[in-house]
């Protein structure tokens, strides 16, 4: 097996979302745009700034802005060897790249491609067969921050509850718990009121009206080894939202604990 990283890793996709490039290019490049769709961002907005997604209470990823060219084309580099606990001479870095392309009837195609290389390892292949399955929910939430919430600034809460059982008996009954029905239905979830924008694999995607407008991603993910985790992503849009945050967090998070797996 190699000990330098040089076997490729790459992953292709396009969404399109609605908006003028100058929206989309807020909304993929600034830190307040990415806080309000993927996860919570500190950025200097320019080549060569500073990059950091927060990706939990104890887990984030740092990286670098290496192309700049708003409202069209964002490249960054995010340290990968950190992030997955490797020797910095392990992994090169993962290298995100999003272009913007404008189409007719004000819409816009976003062009998103990441890449890397590593040594060949057997979970390099599983971290990248996972980053589509994970990632591209968010592109989900990209796409109803774009319709209903252009340039507002989000406030953000996260809860989840690891369980043992399968995966999608977790799904099942959390699905069950909340009523969670089909696309465009109503959701009444644990008081709050929405419309299921989407939903996905063991993933469904509300639009909030009450108490407070904003989004909220329901989701299960396998674990592996007879374990899953579930949880929720909420994105919130309203001057009240964060006293509302404060409150939700930890009703949600015992919630999530209270589940129980069908057998």
């Amino acid at each position: 097996m190699s000990t330098t990283p040089n076997v490729p890793y790459r992953l292709e996709f396009s969404v399109e979302v609605p908006g003028t490039p100058e929206q989309v290019w807020q909304a993929i490049a600034t830190a307040k745009g990415m806080s309000a769709w993927f996860t919570p961002t500190e950025m200097e907005e320019r080549e060569g700034g500073s990059l950091h997604f927060t990706m939990g209470a104890e887990m984030g990823s740092d990286g670098e802005v290496t192309a700049w060219e708003p409202p069209r084309r964002l490249v960054y580099e995010e340290d990968w060897a950190a992030l997955m606990g490797k020797e910095p001479d392990a992994l090169s870095p993962l290298t995100s790249e999003f272009v913007v392309e404008a189409q007719s009837g004000g819409t816009c195609v976003v062009r998103v491609t990441s890449s890397g290389f590593g040594r060949g390892e057997d979970w390099e292949s599983e971290f990248w067969d996972t980053m589509a399955p994970g990632w591209m929910p968010f592109f989900d939430n990209l796409r109803l921050y774009l319709s209903h919430f252009p340039g507002q600034e989000a406030t953000h809460f996260e809860a989840s509850a690891s369980h043992t059982g399968d995966a999608d008996a977790l799904w099942s009954g959390v699905r069950r718990a909340l009523g969670l029905g089909d696309e465009g239905t109503t959701a009444d979830l644990r008081g709050a009121t929405g419309t299921v924008e989407r939903v996905g694999e063991r993933q469904a995607l509300v639009r909030l009206t009450e108490p407070v407008p904003g989004m909220i991603s329901v989701y299960v993910w396998d674990e592996g080894d007879g374990k899953a985790t579930a949880g929720v992503r909420a994105y919130l849009f309203s001057p009240d939202a964060a006293s509302h945050a404060r409150r939700e967090q930890p009703a949600w998070t015992s919630w999530l604990q209270s589940i129980s797996v069908p057998a």
